[in-house]
């Protein structure tokens, strides 16, 4: 190490020491303000309570961003030709008199950070890049922009190579990182976009489209905190793997209040983890199901042809199809979904009933109170009860698919095809049985919409809720009287009192068990996988339409996908999106696309692949195996990347049998989906569940079966060939497709 660079290093880590000593002060003072706070317990009127749960959680939130950025807290310096120097970080940092010691990487003042280019350098001489590890300054890259405005000793400091190949030649480590140290000019501008409207972000393979979104929901939430902080922020992933990959990410960035989720996810207390058929996630997916799911629920509400009798135990009411018919147009002359219109249902058909009742017993002339009182009887009885359930039953969406599901009849009666129910057709659901797909969850979704929110569970939760209310009070009143006190206290307030503190919630928290929550934004990545019935349920998700769609039409696996982001978006928005395009690969070597863009030519003829900006000197290989069982396991354990990650890619319908050969021939590896398949140095997996992840190197399997077994085969195949970092490899047992013949053939 060079004189001038030793120099250099201990002059940065002399400021980066004197930053986390300032965040170290503020840590312990935001400490101290939540401990202050939770420390006034339970007391005073329900405004005081609510207040200090307020601040609770707005010194939690600070604290928790606060221990975020303890990695790479400082990672960049703007020298500038006016002599100043900026430091730019995870957050903004300042003394006590106000004085700027750190930038956060978001503020305007930091733009030139990501833009400035020597043709356009904003005013910044030169732009150095701070590597850090724990608190320890390790190096410093500069970009020089202006060489005429750098002082004679700021050109002898000059150090390093530009930071982003360096960050891309790093070993995966199965989680991803953020790149708020290395964004882009071309990403920097995505992010930064206007909060208002619908952001179509477009890329290709490696483009960076998942850093970019995760990145411009801290933005959003920097530029535009007191809008978005309390309808909050969802950002939808493909699958939970997917989710799990990228979790880190905004925590990084000091952002720990965004929602994670999967369309799977979306209807709170169901978990879609189900897989169904292609030709069932078609049907599922389908725009149709609309009418569908209607129908279902209007054929739940059809009235008897023949008068129903209602045997008690003194007498028998009868209801006509005269009866039927009235009660029921009022309830759908209500306009209210089915759970609230059963009680406009129900009091008509209840107040003939009462009628009925009332002659039988000899009590024609009823005031309003009898009346109600009669009525009221008439209701509670088991008879009555049953009959009006059967007439108009209460549903839960749950219950209306399940009967959908199950029945044939029921199928056809909504609208669907003889081949449609064959697809669809389920047994019930068994006990601890995961019986919904992820294609399910929007059409839940659809039902709950027409049914209306409220359900019998929460019904019996409200009355015990207000049941064990009931039971303090009289508690407490019994205690005031016991200890003398009941003329100076009232026991409601008392009762209050002694209940345990509220669990501060945070708005996260809140939004993912409300399935009506609107959220201040919501970002969609890997959107082309969406159904038209999933962009349904976004789309209700947020109805001020402030969102940002992350994907790749070329990469569409999914066969309910998109084709086109205006087929799917112009229901919703006809014209009023825009599009923004990610032209450059930071992720793929040169080597591996130039194999992938053949497959490309397949999927669209018109399509581009984006242009990488490295290489790496390894070539794609290929190699053929007499048995894939016995053979797989030997080519990968020599492909393993010590200290990083391989992924295996198989045909769907093999993951099993292959992922057991691995796993028995390999040490550590893991097959599927979940947190396993991200932590292993090995992983055997399908397209689906390798899509939006990365790896240092990749063995594709089967390329033939990939493209037989779905209908957008070439996508899937595309996906595969393009998670690699590094390395890349092709086994097969036939024949290679044709637009693979070129890889170099390697001998086993």
């Amino acid at each position: 190490m060079s004189e001038s660079t030793a120099g250099e290093l201990a002059r940065e880590q002399k400021y980066v020491a004197a930053l986390y000593e300032r965040l170290d002060v503020l840590r312990v003072r935001t400490r101290g303000q939540l401990d202050g706070v939770l420390a006034q317990g339970a007391t005073g009127t329900h405004q005081n309570r609510s207040e200090r749960d307020s601040f609770a959680g707005m010194y939690a939130q600070r604290l928790a961003r606060l221990w975020a950025v303890e990695n790479s807290l400082c990672f960049g310096r703007l020298d500038h030709a006016d002599e100043t120097r900026l430091y730019i970080g995870r957050l903004g940092l300042s003394d006590d008199d106000q004085q700027r010691l750190l930038i956060d990487w978001r503020a305007p003042v930091a733009q030139p950070f990501y833009r400035a280019t020597p043709a356009a350098p904003m005013g910044v001489t030169r732009r150095r890049h701070l590597h850090t590890r724990g608190r320890v300054v390790t190096g410093v890259d500069d970009d020089l922009l202006d060489l005429d405005g750098l002082s004679e000793a700021d050109r002898a400091s000059l150090n390093g190579e530009a930071a982003l190949l360096a960050a891309l030649g790093e070993k995966r480590t199965g989680r991803m990182r953020d790149i708020v140290a290395t964004i882009q000019s071309e990403q920097d501008k995505i992010i930064r976009s206007e909060l208002n409207g619908v952001l179509v972000v477009q890329g290709g393979p490696g483009t960076g489209k998942t850093v970019v979104a995760l990145h411009r929901a801290a933005y959003l939430l920097y530029t535009y905190r007191e809008r978005l902080e309390r309808r909050g922020v969802l950002i939808i992933g493909p699958n939970p793997t997917f989710v799990r990959y990228i979790e880190q990410v905004l925590p990084s960035l000091g952002e720990t209040d965004v929602l994670l989720s999967t369309v799977g996810e979306l209807y709170p207390g169901v978990k879609g983890t189900r897989q169904d058929t292609p030709g069932a996630a078609v049907v599922k997916g389908s725009i149709r199901m609309v009418d569908v799911i209607a129908r279902a629920v209007r054929e739940r509400q059809r009235v008897p042809r023949k008068p129903l009798e209602i045997k008690l135990d003194k007498f028998t009411l009868k209801l006509d199809r005269q009866t039927f018919d009235a009660a029921r147009s009022r309830a759908v002359r209500s306009r209210k979904a089915h759970n609230q219109a059963r009680a406009v249902f129900v009091r008509h058909l209840l107040n003939v009933l009462t009628r009925q009742a009332a002659r039988h017993l000899g009590r024609s002339m009823l005031d309003d109170a009898d009346f109600a009182e009669l009525r009221e009887d008439l209701r509670t009885e088991e008879p009555v009860r049953a009959a009006l359930n059967r007439l108009w039953p209460y549903l839960t969406p749950q219950q209306l698919l399940i009967g959908l599901y199950t029945s044939k009849e029921r199928m056809a009666e909504a609208g669907l095809s003889p081949e449609e129910q064959t697809l669809l057709l389920r047994e019930p659901p068994r006990p601890g049985e995961s019986w919904w797909s992820a294609a399910d969850v929007p059409l839940l979704d659809e039902a709950a919409e027409l049914l209306g929110e409220i359900d019998e569970g929460v019904l019996r939760a409200a009355r015990r809720a207000e049941q064990e209310r009931e039971d303090r009070i009289a508690y407490a009143r019994e205690v005031l009287e016991l200890t003398g006190m009941a003329d100076i206290m009232d026991a409601e307030r008392f009762a209050e009192r002694q209940q345990a503190d509220e669990v501060y919630l945070t708005t996260a928290e809140r939004a993912a068990g409300d399935r009506t929550w609107a959220y201040g934004h919501v970002i969609v990545d890997e959107a082309q996988e969406l159904s038209e019935m999933a962009w349904r349920a976004v789309m209700r998700r947020c109805p001020t339409r402030s969102m940002t769609i992350v994907g790749d039409i070329a990469q569409t696996g999914s066969a309910a996908g998109a084709a086109s982001w205006g087929r799917v978006l112009e229901p919703y928005l006809q014209d009023r999106w825009r599009e923004a395009a990610l032209s450059v690969n930071y992720r793929t070597p040169a080597e591996l696309m130039e194999v992938a863009s053949r497959v490309l030519e397949l999927v669209g003829p018109d399509l581009k692949a984006p242009e990488s900006v490295r290489e790496t000197g390894e070539r794609p290989w290929a190699t053929r195996v007499d048995d894939l069982a016995a053979d797989l396991g030997p080519v990968v354990q020599d492909e393993v990347v010590e200290g990083g990650r391989l992924v295996v890619i198989v045909p769907s319908s093999e993951e099993a049998r292959l992922g057991a050969a691995v796993a028995a021939q390999v040490p550590g590896a893991v097959t599927g989906a979940g947190p396993a398949a991200l932590d292993a140095p090995v992983s055997v997996m399908s397209v689906a569940d390798a899509k939006g992840l990365e790896f240092d190197a990749v063995i594709v399997v089967e390329p033939e079966r990939i493209l037989r077994e779905s209908s957008r085969g070439p996508s899937d195949l595309y996906v595969a060939l393009t998670r690699a970092t590094r390395r890349l490899g092709v086994i097969y047992t036939g024949g290679l497709p044709a637009v693979l013949t070129l890889l170099d053939q390697r001998a086993r």
